[in-house]
């Protein structure tokens, strides 16, 4: 397989394939970190995390015409609006549905499960009736356009490396939230002990709507950054559930630095095989080995140590 390319060729290969990875991984963290926060916090199984995203996504669509149509000036920010404007409705909206159904389902995993799945079949029904079927493009600010060569054959998209860059201010962002502030440790709270902490004076129905909005918020920004790498449709969240899913999973659905270490591990791994082999193959092979590690250590990479 390798004879065929020259070591420059493949250096190069690598190399794209690697950065590929990289915006592959960028997506990842965004979708697993609202994911982690909603399963790993409250034990919600999610399964509309997808269309939550893709919700942000078609939000940053109508304000992408909004701008082109009626103050094309100001067009060169409108993804910085966009950005705001979807982590708001997306944790509006997820606000509104942990009241309306989440919060009579505690306790009841598969319930949850089965709940948002339909869900998830709601918004997307919605989605196509509101936005039609076929699948909608985001026009893209000139300073978003391009790419940077870094050598005669590699070159690195500049909107790739915006996705990376807001990536790390966010997993930034919701350390400093979940570890050092004080609204985090009421989370934590609630996570280790519900009784106590209420005892003590936490809003435990409040910290509940508010982790969950915060999740399903996470998932819209999440969304915009996807409109950069992919087209938007109806049914595109679903593209990346299962692998959210596996990247909280196997990280440890509890702990920040192991979903970033698994989705760097799993987007990588795909990005790699998928120039040697197909699409579907890829994600097989990996699908395999983590079903391997996991079976190894179920509790994932990265286990939460909580004292009894």
């Amino acid at each position: 397989m390798f004879s065929e390319y020259t070591t420059a060729e493949l250096v190069s290969i690598f190399a794209m394939q690697g950065f590929a990875g990289l915006i592959l991984f960028s997506v990842f963290v965004l979708m697993a970190l609202g994911l982690a926060i909603i399963f790993g916090q409250m034990g919600v199984i999610n399964m509309a995390h997808g269309e939550f995203m893709i919700l942000g996504a078609y939000v940053t669509y109508l304000i992408s015409n909004l701008f082109s149509e009626y103050m094309p000036a100001l067009f060169s920010i409108y993804f910085f609006i966009a950005m705001i404007a979807a982590f708001f409705t997306a944790g509006a909206l997820g606000a509104f549905v942990e009241w309306a159904m989440i919060r009579h389902l505690y306790k009841r995993p598969l319930d949850t499960l089965l709940a948002t799945w339909g869900l998830s079949l709601i918004m997307q029904q919605l989605y196509r009736t509101v936005f039609g079927a076929r699948e909608v493009g985001v026009s893209l600010p000139d300073w978003l356009m391009g790419s940077i060569p870094m050598t005669d054959t590699i070159d690195i998209p500049i909107n790739g490396l915006f996705v990376m860059g807001l990536t790390i201010v966010i997993s930034i962002s919701v350390y400093l939230l979940m570890f050092k502030s004080r609204w985090g440790g009421q989370v934590r709270a609630v996570v280790q002990n519900r009784p106590m902490a209420g005892a003590v004076g936490i809003n435990t129905e409040k910290s509940d709507r508010m982790t969950f909005a915060l999740g399903c918020a996470i998932a819209g920004v999440a969304g915009s950054a996807f409109t950069m790498i992919g087209s938007t449709g109806p049914t595109a969240g679903q593209l990346y559930i299962v692998d959210t899913f596996l990247v909280v999973v196997f990280g440890g659905a509890q702990t920040l630095l192991g979903t970033i270490a698994s989705a760097f591990t799993i987007s990588q791994a795909q990005s790699t095989m998928e120039f040697f082999l197909s699409g579907s193959m890829a994600k097989v092979l990996t699908l395999l080995v983590v079903v391997g590690i996991l079976m190894l250590r179920p509790q994932g990479l990265f286990a939460l140590k909580i004292r009894h």
